[in-house]
């Protein structure tokens, strides 16, 4: 167990060290824009898993994203689910999609947690709400 645990944590910094490709200009760049606190990856496009969950790149066109969204909750002195109970970090699993990607555009995707209920919104590059996910976040402590 320690060993899966051991090479879970080196892929993830390896991930997070490593350069991100440059855009491809024929495709749309989604860069994936997690709160400090929180974890947000890109998880799945189109159904299929995602290997770098820091970004989408997409042909043109319609795509569905799902996101992996991790906060926590409870914990701490008189908030959350109990009084002296420790923080439980939360899986939550969100669908975006958009008909309109265009190629050479940047977007972003942001998710925060307001009340122990996860959000997630699509940006264009002038700020404005392209797509919020429409789905209930399937959440666990998994």
């Amino acid at each position: 167990m320690r060993t899966l645990l051991a090479l879970t944590l080196l892929a993830s910094l390896a991930a997070c060290a490593s350069k991100l490709p440059d855009p491809d200009p024929r495709m749309a760049w989604i860069d994936i824009a997690p709160d400090p606190s929180d974890t947000l990856m890109a998880h799945r496009l189109d159904g299929r898993r995602w290997d770098d969950g820091r970004y989408f790149q997409v042909m043109p066109g319609r795509h569905e994203l799902e996101l992996r969204y991790q906060f926590e909750v409870g914990g701490g002195g008189g908030g959350g689910m109990g009084m002296n109970t420790e923080p439980t970090r939360i899986t939550c699993y969100m669908e975006l999609r958009y008909d309109g990607f265009e190629a050479g555009k940047r977007y972003r995707v942001e998710a925060r947690n307001a009340a122990n209920q996860p959000m997630a919104w699509l940006y264009d590059q002038q700020r404005q709400v392209l797509a919020r996910h429409q789905v209930l976040p399937r959440c666990g402590p998994f």
